[in-house]
């Protein structure tokens, strides 16, 4: 059957980073606290007939007032890739935290799609609590809210096949709503898992990243993401340096910028 699907072109573009250790990145911190950085990630489904974004980044402001380092603005940088962001009809979003949903504004003619849970929690009664509401930018939840008004944001409820070769699958932990996606490409198919699993790490060694409002769910979705990926090979996490090191760029001038992952990972 998947191979009367149509396949995808897919890739990663990094447009930010941090400097960080490793206790900021699994809960109870970790004994040997070496730097650990983390990378900020978009990424970008290009098929035959039809084209999505899978999340939008930060704005440069944002990254100043959070001390990230910013690289480039990823929605122009699509270009790099192919793709307009003017022109962009599709964009998921996995969830709704600053470094996922900014930059929202610069796809005008884009319809969202979303887990409806994950608007009722960032516009819901847990963000009367700074530690889960400090992951959101207030402006970034009113303008999905206007979207919503405008008829731009599809809501799901549970997983949809959203384009044959394009499917959502909802796990939360993370967030209530958190969603991957899993992409059908000439390898079969890849499991773009966002912030399901932060790094490789997260998931192989079974330890959660700090930000996460159910841990056991958080948990579970390792699971889901290893149920429907081909292999560990096939699973693409979030925010992970090492997928820069492990996939090739497009281009040799797109090195350290873009990968493409529809080929296979170096061993």
């Amino acid at each position: 059957m998947s191979s009367t699907l149509p396949q995808y072109a897919l890739y990663a573009l990094r447009y930010a980073s941090r400097q960080a250790r490793r206790r900021d990145h699994f809960i109870g911190g970790d004994p040997h606290d070496a730097p650990m950085p983390m990378d900020y990630f978009v990424w970008a489904a290009i098929g035959p007939e039809r084209s999505f974004v899978i999340d939008t980044g930060f704005t440069e402001k944002v990254a100043n007032a959070r001390g990230r380092d910013f690289l480039r603005c990823p929605v122009e940088s699509l270009a790099l890739l192919g793709l307009d962001g003017n022109k962009v009809t599709d964009v998921i979003l996995t969830h709704l935290h600053y470094d996922h949903v900014g930059n929202f504004h610069k796809f005008p003619q884009a319809e969202f799609h979303l887990q409806e849970c994950e608007l009722h929690y960032a516009t819901g009664r847990y963000m009367r609590y700074p530690f889960l509401a400090r992951s959101f930018e207030v402006e970034d939840i009113l303008g999905l809210v206007r979207l919503n008004f405008a008829q731009r944001l599809r809501l799901y409820e549970g997983a949809v096949e959203l384009a044959p070769g394009i499917t959502l699958h909802p796990v939360g932990g993370h967030t209530p709503g958190m969603q991957f996606v899993r992409v059908h490409t000439a390898r079969g198919w890849v499991v773009l898992a966002s912030d399901a699993t932060h790094f490789y790490e997260n998931m192989e060694t079974g330890r959660p990243f700090v930000s996460a409002f159910e841990i056991g769910k958080m948990l579970e979705a390792y699971d889901s993401l290893r149920a429907l990926a081909p292999s560990p090979g096939h699973i693409v996490p979030g925010h992970d340096p090492l997928v820069l090191r492990r996939y090739p760029p497009p281009r040799p001038e797109l090195e350290g910028i873009a990968v493409r992952l529809d080929v296979a990972a170096k061993e």
